[in-house]
């Protein structure tokens, strides 16, 4: 299998604690993050041979992510560290459902200070995928180094993918962060959208039902030949334009798990999807014809809600991506069809 490339932001999740008695001070607990970065994670345990490339703080925290990334199988060759800033953190609080809330302290942080010329050639060398998120886009330098590396790896025949991964609290206060966004999705052969982020992105189309085609009319007039809508436990949806040009379309059911932090789980889904992609040998001149074959679309998709499923049950985000036995014994108790 060809390796998977992750860029962008790895930080630190302070995941709070639940409160032995009432009125306690609340703890938080260490753990490995950062949205690429978990995505790396989840493709390495499944299997895949996978890279992180990012800037960290030559500090404890860029320290405990280092060790932790390669931990856990993800090599961290083209990683660069700086002393000019330190690693990015997030707070994150859960309810009851494990829904979270973040506070993050970011910028100033070493993720952000990436340039293109920091990019080493050889690690988009031999790439299945080259995954970006939004995060590395909050700000004029490192969204020109994202993009920088988006259209290297398109040059060199690398199938391009984007999780959007909204945070808006993360963009400068009157930023709108639609033009960046907009100019990363259409340089994208595969683009996830969370539900509610679709919803952001249909508000600048007048909203609604219209908006929202709108939305999706754009991304697939541009180099993106499949977007997959996720949301949350209720059924995904996917929209895919095939070597014809002709856009199908399609939903499919997600998995009913008891949920206890869902930290990671579009970073979870992403990596299986990947993984799947890199293992069926799907790079992006293939990408059209994939999309045309229904069945091969609605197994890969399978397959990454099994990981994001399995991912939602587990605290943490590195320390909650299943392996590849685990994700095909779901697979097998739901489909009695797969192996």
């Amino acid at each position: 299998m060809r390796k998977i490339v992750c860029f962008g932001e790895a930080l630190i999740d302070f995941l709070a604690q639940p409160s032995a008695t009432p009125g306690a001070e609340r703890a938080f607990i260490q753990h490995a993050g950062g949205a690429p970065a978990n995505v790396a994670v989840a493709a390495a345990r499944l299997g895949a041979p996978t890279q992180f490339v990012g800037m960290l703080g030559r500090d404890m925290f860029g320290d405990f992510l280092l060790e932790s990334l390669e931990g856990a199988g993800v090599g961290t060759a083209h990683i660069v560290r700086t002393d000019e800033a330190k690693t990015a953190l997030a707070f994150v609080a859960l309810d009851h459902e494990g829904e979270r809330s973040f506070s993050f302290y970011r910028p100033p942080a070493a993720d952000l200070l990436f340039r293109a010329e920091h990019f080493e050639p050889d690690c988009f060398t031999g790439a299945a995928a080259f995954h970006v998120c939004s995060n590395s886009l909050t700000e004029a330098a490192i969204a020109d180094a994202t993009l920088a590396g988006m259209r290297i790896a398109r040059d060199a025949g690398t199938l391009v993918s984007m999780d959007l991964n909204l945070r808006p609290v993360l963009w400068p206060d009157g930023v709108d962060p639609r033009p960046r966004l907009w100019n990363a999705l259409q340089t994208a052969d595969v683009v996830k959208l969370a539900r509610n982020e679709l919803e952001f992105l249909a508000a600048g189309f007048g909203g609604g039902e219209d908006g929202e085609r709108a939305v999706r009319e754009k991304i697939l007039e541009g180099a993106t030949r499949w977007l997959v809508v996720t949301d949350g436990a209720a059924p995904l949806h996917w929209y895919g334009r095939d070597v014809g040009g002709v856009v199908g379309s399609g939903s499919l059911e997600g998995f009913r798990v008891r949920a206890l932090d869902t930290t990671a789980a579009g970073d979870a889904f992403v990596g299986g999807l990947l993984f799947h992609l890199a293992g069926a040998g799907v790079d992006a001149t293939g990408l059209p014809a994939f999309v045309g074959d229904r069945v091969a679309v609605e197994e890969a998709l399978r397959f990454a809600a099994a990981v994001g499923a399995l991912a939602v049950t587990r605290h943490g985000a590195f320390a909650a991506m299943p392996t590849h036995a685990q994700v095909q014994q779901l697979l097998k108790e739901q489909y009695d069809d797969v192996a």
